[in-house]
């Protein structure tokens, strides 16, 4: 009679590389989120939003608009100190990322963030109730932040705090914001909308690269020149204030064109795509068939 082999133990098979369970801990650890946490993350941030009083809302708004002024003090503070060369605003454009680096880590209403948290919630659970309710956070923010950049150009506008080099490169900065048509200045509001956007996407799974993810989305809005309606307005502002720029050219060269383009870019680019591969992958997984 031949031998029978004897059977092993089942023993789970180690990795050649990973052999404890501490390392396995680790590699977990490392390994980016997914697309449906990100999504989970933003949408559950977006319903509390949704869920806040009027005045909580117009309060963080009001307070994100005055904070973004200091884009435009930052960029002209630095443009004023460089030499005038070819290469300056390579080094002046970190400056526009200053008024979002404290909006978003200080968790203040920007409105162009909006146009992701405030979607995806609506676009989970569609309703009349909960698009009122977007359109409600919508108008709010955009005021409080349009009112507090205003409220901004106009302490820097009319009071002199800065010297006549200063206040005239700040002047300059602002200027180099306005006078494209209609159709360029909206598409550049599409990429800016977009780039906020992707930077709300991106954050959740950020941990220690946050300010990393703020600094170069918003600097590359400020370097190309993409058309942000709080910052920009921030500088069309200050041109009003100071008469080189009318009332009438604000709303139309730029308000109504950027607004368009932001709202394009943050809720058809970002917010319908981040959405619908989440969706997908849903349905893809709830259609496999079970292994008995």
């Amino acid at each position: 009679m031949p031998k029978e082999k004897r059977r092993e133990p089942n023993v789970p098979e180690l990795s050649p590389v990973i052999t404890k369970e501490i390392e396995e801990k680790q590699v977990e650890e490392r390994v980016a989120i997914g697309a449906h946490i990100v999504y989970e993350t933003i949408r559950r941030e977006g319903d509390d939003e949704l869920g806040r009083s009027t005045s909580a809302l117009a309060w963080s708004g009001l307070a994100a608009g005055l904070s973004m002024g200091f884009s435009l003090v930052a960029e002209g503070l630095l443009a004023a100190y460089l030499p005038d060369r070819p290469w300056s605003p390579l080094i002046s454009k970190f400056g526009y990322s200053i008024g979002f680096l404290i909006v978003v880590l200080g968790r203040q209403q920007l409105y162009t963030e909006t146009t992701l948290t405030a979607v995806l919630p609506l676009l989970a659970q569609p309703s009349l109730r909960k698009a009122a309710s977007v359109l409600r956070l919508w108008i709010v923010v955009s005021v409080a932040n349009l009112l507090g950049t205003y409220l901004f150009a106009l302490c820097i506008g009319r009071i002199h705090m800065f010297d006549s080099h200063i206040q005239e490169t700040l002047i300059g900065v602002s200027r180099s914001s306005v006078g494209g048509s209609f159709w360029i200045e909206m598409l550049r509001a599409i990429f800016a909308g977009w780039l906020i956007a992707l930077m709300v996407w991106l954050l959740p799974g950020a941990e220690t690269s946050r300010v990393s993810i703020i600094v170069i989305t918003t600097y590359l809005i400020g370097l190309g020149g993409f058309a942000h309606i709080i910052a920009g307005s921030n500088k069309v502002f200050l041109l009003v204030v100071t008469g080189f720029e009318s009332w009438g050219g604000y709303f139309t060269g730029f308000f109504v064109p950027t607004l368009i383009g932001n709202a394009i870019g943050g809720v058809s680019l970002v917010a319908f795509l981040g959405h619908a591969q989440v969706v997908s992958g849903k349905e893809l997984a709830g259609s496999k068939p079970h292994r008995s």
